[in-house]
């Protein structure tokens, strides 16, 4: 074994005993590198190899790494033109691991660190940024019934729906985290103006370029990772968060805002956004809203990782204080682009 995982490593081989029905003694183990909050290894014994990825062996939260959804949304994409991995097998019996896990396919790729795209060639990179903004408009694209997803989801108003859910996160973690006027105020603009709409698509809700693997030459995505948080929901939020990166500075969550976009040989956001649209075979545009809506979810989750880190119970890095920065960066950003339009205005 090559690898500490969270789990019996001669459980897993059991395991994969009876699942390739052949012995399983040289399994090799290794976790993958990020930040995803189900643990995800890569596997191999003899030339078979798949990526096991697990629940936490910690406490759950209610709905949280729900991994059967991620197994089910990855069998109903797989084939379709949104790129995923090959699901093979979901086990919800805890006994073997510790939790459920799911067998998914080991693809070969490039997992980038961020949106300035360090390490690429600078011609490269609005080309992968492009290949970006088109799976995304082809996963909106999906027609939930067709891939029998119709139920991933509920109806309804996913703004109004969403910005309750993640007001009453906030006021729990007030308590540990602080005092944050910019959100404060960013919650009172948002509540009035949820738009009336039930737009309703395929959601990934964490799509983000941490979350593709692109190929391992060619400047296009070939999977798209971390499932965790889909559902049925409003496009546009996805939209939203996935160009958080233009609203926010280097030092905020690895953000554009500030540098010389040209000269790095990455789009300016309207040129980004004008790739999406192109492919996108909705009307839906995005507005301040839904842009200052995702800044404000980005607030109130790294309000979250703050108090986590100050109570001892994330595995990040000094992330209280890297959570409570954070917190109060995604707050000002949001609350300069509602009260201005401007991420870079100041609302000191």
């Amino acid at each position: 074994m090559t690898a500490a995982p969270d789990f019996d490593p001669a459980a897993l081989a059991g395991f994969l005993r009876g699942f390739l029905g052949r012995a399983a003694d040289d399994l090799t183990i290794r976790p993958t590198s990020g930040g995803m909050s189900n643990p995800t290894y890569f596997v191999q014994t003899g030339d078979w190899r798949a990526v096991v990825r697990k629940q936490p062996g910690r406490a759950l939260a209610k709905s949280a790494h729900a991994i059967d959804r991620e197994y089910r949304v990855l069998r109903a994409l797989h084939g379709s033109a949104v790129p995923v991995p090959e699901a093979y097998h979901y086990h919800d019996d805890a006994s073997v691991l510790g939790t459920p896990f799911y067998l998914m396919e080991w693809i070969e790729g490039r997992v980038m660190d961020g949106y300035a795209l360090p390490g690429v060639p600078v011609a490269e990179r609005a080309a992968l940024l492009d290949s970006m903004a088109r799976t995304m408009a082809a996963l909106h694209a999906v027609d939930p019934g067709a891939v029998g997803l119709a139920d991933y989801g509920r109806p309804g108003n996913f703004f109004a729906r969403q910005l309750s859910r993640w007001t009453q996160l906030w006021a729990q973690y007030r308590k540990g985290d602080g005092d944050n006027p910019a959100l404060d105020r960013l919650i009172g603009w948002l509540e009035p103006r949820v738009p009336h709409d039930e737009t309703s698509a395929l959601f990934h809700g964490d799509f983000r370029i941490g979350n593709l693997m692109f190929h391992p030459t060619e400047p296009r995505v070939i999977a798209v990772l971390d499932w965790e948080l889909s559902t049925l929901g409003h496009p546009m939020a996805d939209v939203a968060f996935n160009v958080q990166a233009w609203s926010m500075a280097p030092d905020e969550n690895g953000g554009l805002l500030g540098l010389d976009l040209s000269a790095l040989g990455l789009p300016e956001q309207d040129r980004y956004l004008a790739a999406y649209y192109a492919a996108a075979s909705r009307p839906d545009r995005l507005t301040d809203f839904h842009r200052a809506f995702a800044l404000f979810r980005g607030a109130v989750g790294s309000a979250g990782v703050a108090v986590r880190g100050e109570a001892g119970n994330s595995t990040l890095p000094d992330s209280a204080r890297v959570g409570q920065h954070l917190a109060r960066a995604y707050a000002r950003r949001g609350l300069a682009i509602a009260l201005n339009g401007d991420p870079a205005h100041d609302v000191a």
